[in-house]
């Protein structure tokens, strides 16, 4: 009995450079190197945004950009970072049931949200300290935004103003939150975003441990012989108080990025101050997902922070089908955590998701071409996108179901 093997990129070159037509005729007595000398040759380096081909393909040109310290800090998860690789690996773990017979003639991938056209279900997610990845950081990636009409969260520990972003946007950011322990601060940056127009506020909610585990960002601040401890310290609070979010506001009393009693009455206490959307970020259950849409959330997000904060080796695409389920069409809900082709959108919004966010991939897009690379990633995942949606027969977002995706017997 023969065994099948499965199918790798590396044997299907090889397979293919072993094809007869490729190894004799007129190519054959053109090149007279060796077939797969032929297609083992190195491609050439990529120079521009435009030759990128997927979003995979900008991490190795972010770490080549990057000094150890900084891709460290963007790459690491926490303990053994198996988090992190689950993240995306799970994606795996879904089949697409394609459907034939379909009138595509009208084809529209747009979704409006909160009253608000997007052009796609995609919107980029807050990343911190964009300016450690690309001089112009922040302002760059929202340049990339206003460019493709794609929505932007506000990381609170951004490298950039408010201000800054709002006009290169064109608009006013969602607004990330860290809480941290003291009220006072919590209500003057809920008021600072209000006031510059931000339409929504992003509760975070799964920083509660000051210090994390951060190995991997350990080892690389490390291996970097440049003097930056100071940036680097241990992902300390101190280091997120200084981004200009906080700017001028009486910090002493910060302790932690979270209150120790961010609780229910906590959020019905921040629930009462906020007058725009209330979204909250960091849902992995059922359970948690039901009380936010109780207590007030106007959306949910399941993330568990790119893998970067604790270490449940639970995909966040594996957490949709409980907490769509718990949320019962009260409110949106949204994922990011792995998302890397245009088939996760589309596995993602099968399953009930209502948008889906990027995190990493819009850094090594800025980190490897700046604005131009965060425009390149968010076209590359739309176009996947558009692409899988036809082939699915599902000419709109609303008519990609539950039925289009299979859970993978053996992952």
């Amino acid at each position: 009995m023969y065994r099948i093997r499965p199918l790798t990129r590396r044997s299907f070159i090889g397979a293919l450079a072993a094809l007869p037509a490729f190894g004799s005729g007129a190519l054959a007595q053109q090149n007279s190197a060796p077939p797969s000398l032929l297609f083992r040759r190195e491609p050439p380096p990529i120079t521009s945004a435009a030759q990128v081909l997927n979003v995979m393909e900008f991490e190795p040109l972010a770490r080549t950009a990057l000094p150890p310290a900084h891709y460290g800090y963007l790459a690491t998860g926490v303990d053994d970072d198996l988090t992190v690789v689950l993240n995306h690996e799970a994606f795996g773990h879904y089949e697409i049931r394609a459907r034939r017979f379909a009138d595509l003639s009208h084809f529209d991938p747009s979704r409006t949200v909160f009253g608000v056209p997007w052009p796609s279900p995609l919107y980029l997610s807050a990343v911190s300290a964009m300016r450690a990845f690309h001089p112009e950081g922040e302002a760059a990636v929202a340049r990339a935004a206003h460019a493709r009409a794609t929505q932007m969260m506000l990381a609170s520990g951004a490298s950039a103003s408010l201000e800054e972003v709002r006009g290169a946007l064109g608009t006013a950011p969602w607004q990330q939150l860290y809480p941290t322990d003291d009220w006072a601060v919590t209500l003057a940056v809920v008021q600072r975003a209000e006031t510059a127009g931000c339409p929504g506020i992003v509760l975070t909610v799964d920083s509660p441990v000051p210090h994390r585990n951060n190995e991997m960002l350990a080892r690389a601040t490390l291996a970097d012989n440049r003097p930056c401890g100071a940036c680097h310290k241990n992902n300390s609070h101190d280091q997120w108080l200084k981004a200009p979010l906080f700017a001028g506001l009486d910090v002493s009393r910060v302790s932690a990025l979270a209150p120790p009693d961010l609780t229910l009455g906590w959020f019905d206490r921040l629930r009462a101050q906020v007058k725009g959307k209330l979204m909250v970020k960091g849902i992995v259950t059922a359970q948690d997902a039901a009380l936010a849409v109780e207590h007030g959330a106007d959306a949910v997000i399941i993330s568990n922070h790119g893998g970067r904060n604790e270490e449940t080796l639970r995909a966040t695409i594996d957490c949709v089908p409980e907490v769509v389920t718990a949320v019962r069409g009260r409110a949106p809900v949204f994922i990011d955590g792995g998302i890397r082709r245009g088939t996760d959108v589309f596995k993602a919004l099968a399953l009930g998701a209502t948008a889906v966010g990027i995190g990493r991939p819009q850094a090594w897009g800025v980190a490897a071409f700046g604005q131009a690379g965060v425009e390149r990633v968010i076209d590359i995942l739309n176009r996947e996108l558009a692409d899988i949606m036809k082939q699915a027969g599902t000419p709109t977002l609303a008519s990609i179901t539950r039925e289009h995706v299979l859970r993978s017997a053996s992952p």
